[in-house]
């Protein structure tokens, strides 16, 4: 990726603990034998109006400025290290 988007933005440089990104089938899958963290697929954001959440098929995912997920609590009630959810598909409830 060398251009900008024209709406959202790319994010890249995160990573799965206990779980993968199956590139052939786009879902969350189980980690393969004896890999801890596996390296997510660059990532677009991009804004939608009224944008319905879906009731089935997605895990929501945690996202962590940093692996060991600690920090200080939050007046809002939720570590100062976490930074979002994300929706990922996946076949599995």
């Amino acid at each position: 990726m060398t251009d900008k988007p024209e709406d959202g933005a790319y994010a890249f440089g995160l990573f799965m603990e206990g779980a993968r990104w199956n590139r052939t089938t786009h879902v969350l899958d189980d980690s393969k034998a004896k890999q801890l963290y596996t390296e997510m697929p660059i990532i677009w954001f991009v804004p939608k109006r009224n944008r319905k959440k879906p009731d089935t098929g997605i895990y929501e995912c945690p996202v962590y400025k940093v692996l060991s997920r600690s920090g200080t609590l939050a007046t809002t009630g939720l570590s100062t290290n976490y930074c979002l959810m994300l929706e990922l598909p996946s076949n599995k409830d």
